[in-house]
């Protein structure tokens, strides 16, 4: 959304500006998280290899809290008076993730793919609090802050998978 778009009529009193400046930080993070969303669905449908189980289960996991994680982005866009789009359309125009590989079978080549746009959407978040944050709209940077620890978890997890095996 542009920062210039028109609000929606509604009684929430954070100044305009704010919600202007919030309702465009969460529609680029409501696309990158549908994007992640369909990246993760991709690796938990083609996941092959050793790791098949517990990849398979993980991504589950991973995909269902992303569906989660992007209705509030989408619901606090409508409750600053923005419309959240998340259309194939505004998706394929505005992701800031890279094209998600779809010819990976191998465990650890969608846990490496997973990492790197895990990473991304990690770093994303951490500078929209700080927008969000500058321009006055605590409760949108709480809502991020909360994000952006998921985030981190999960990223975690995926690295792990890529550490060597330490057991003797």
């Amino acid at each position: 959304m542009a920062k210039s778009a028109k609000l929606m009529p509604t009684n929430n009193d954070l100044a305009d500006n704010a919600k202007q400046v919030s309702i465009g930080v969460l529609q680029a993070c409501l696309v990158d998280a549908v994007d992640l969303y369909n990246g993760t669905r991709q690796a938990h449908w083609n996941v092959k290899g050793p790791h098949f189980g517990s990849l398979h289960a993980l991504f589950e996991t991973f995909y269902t809290e992303l569906a989660a994680d992007a209705d509030e982005i989408a619901e606090r866009i409508v409750q600053l008076g923005g419309i959240a789009n998340g259309t194939t359309q505004v998706l394929a125009a505005g992701t800031r993730l890279p094209a998600y590989p779809t010819a990976l079978q191998g465990g650890m080549d969608h846990v490496r793919a997973l990492t790197e746009r895990y990473a991304q959407v990690a770093k994303s978040l951490r500078l929209s609090i700080e927008e969000t944050d500058e321009a006055g709209d605590a409760d949108t940077a709480d809502l991020l802050t909360g994000l952006s620890r998921a985030m981190d978890k999960k990223l975690w997890m995926l690295e792990a998978h890529l550490a060597p095996d330490t057991a003797p």
